[in-house]
């Protein structure tokens, strides 16, 4: 097994994982590999030296005091265990009888070659090394993802199978986006490019190591917002919460501490350049942007827009807001299907109570007592202005 440490460096190369955590599953192999040709109550040390890319083998004993429950060890599976004397572990007694001078707690070492078991050793070492190096090559693979959850991912559907779950090639692993996680009225096919939000990474029996998308959570429309709006991205303009229902319709919350700076209008761009090309992305989704406010009974008011409230009275420990409005605004502030105020109550956190009052909110101003309104020609009011 000459120059076996090149080969696992460049294992490591190739396979795109770091060379220490390839030389470690190279020791894990080489000690499970001694046990399997020794006893599993058996203690190896490996010993890797980097400059002339040898390494050694040390059995480890470690001497205990005499009659000490450490000197044996239980072996097999119920109901057949056996108690058998441990190669790990000698009595103090015993291991005087090489070394006067040996105390309790002390180790012998001896070494340990694996070419002396043939062809044995070679087959088992193999097994083992291909086993640890892609336990190795799946948890860097596993930190590296798990480092980028919350964020949009960019990949290639590779099929749709019969439950409707959409398989998307991700760099070195795939993703799986289920029917639940996907905008309502989307379709996708073979070879589409898709983008969608990390949730998180799992391991499954049945899928393996995987990615779990998703384009329904409100953290893909907030992605979304700070890649198309520049000050968002760069802190100016900050998101304070967001709540959608998919492919229909959402609400933002932004604010910003600099004067200067409309909220607002930073995130629909000129002409709704930028808003529309969220929309877009979001297959067509309405998104209102709203002006936070950090006073409960402002931000309500401007969460149920474009309905126009009388007045409001929140309980802030119950969280729970009861808002007088007239009949004319009730139907704007609820919405088509509860829409507008299910959002409302989502983006702010309260329990959205509407009280119907008497009154008219909007009045035509081109009706006066059924007739059209009377226009001045007298301009003597403005005489004074040019003098």
């Amino acid at each position: 097994m000459e120059k076996i440490l090149d080969i696992i460096e460049a294992i490591a190369h190739e396979k795109n994982i770091s060379k220490e955590h390839a030389f470690e599953a190279f020791t894990e192999a080489v000690s499970k590999t001694a046990k399997k040709l020794t006893s599993y109550t058996s203690k190896f040390e490996v010993i890797l030296d980097d400059d002339t890319k040898t390494y050694m083998v040390n059995k480890v004993i470690t001497v205990v005091p005499d009659g000490d429950k450490q000197l044996f060890a239980e072996v097999g599976r119920e109901p057949n265990i056996e108690t058998v004397e441990s190669d790990g572990f000698i009595s103090l007694t015993e291991a005087k009888e090489f070394d006067d001078s040996i105390e309790v707690g002390d180790e012998l070492k001896e070494e340990f070659i694996l070419e002396d078991h043939g062809r044995t050793a070679s087959a088992n070492l193999f097994r083992e090394l291909e086993y640890h190096l892609q336990r190795r090559i799946e948890q860097d693979l596993f930190e590296k993802y798990r480092e980028q959850v919350g964020s949009v991912m960019l990949g290639t559907v590779n099929r749709v199978d019969a439950d409707d779950n959409t398989h998307v090639e991700i760099g070195e692993l795939k993703g799986v986006m289920t029917l639940r996680n996907r905008i309502k009225g989307e379709k996708y096919k073979r070879g589409d490019s898709i983008r969608a939000l990390l949730r998180y990474v799992s391991v499954d029996p049945e899928y393996g190591l995987f990615l779990e998308l998703t384009r329904t959570s409100p953290k893909f429309l907030e992605s979304l917002m700070a890649s198309e709006v520049p000050e968002i991205a760069d802190g100016v303009v900050e998101i304070m919460n967001a709540a959608r229902i998919p492919g229909e319709r959402a609400k933002i919350a932004l604010r910003t501490e600099q004067m200067n700076v409309d909220p607002i209008g930073a995130a629909v761009g000129v002409k709704g350049v930028r808003i529309n090309a969220v929309s877009q992305e979001l297959n067509g989704e309405n998104i209102d942007c709203i002006e936070y406010s950090p006073i409960p009974e402002v931000f309500i008011t401007r969460a149920l827009s474009p309905a126009i409230t009388q007045s409001i009275k929140v309980d802030a420990d119950e969280k729970k807001a009861i808002i007088n409005i007239t009949g004319d605004q009730k139907a704007k502030a609820i919405g088509k299907s509860g829409i507008n105020i299910r959002l409302a109550s989502m983006l702010t956190g309260y329990t959205i109570e509407l009280n119907e009052i008497e009154g008219v909110t909007e009045r035509s101003p081109d009706s006066a007592e059924g007739g059209e309104v009377e226009k001045t020609k007298d301009t003597t009011a403005l005489a004074d202005l040019f003098k």
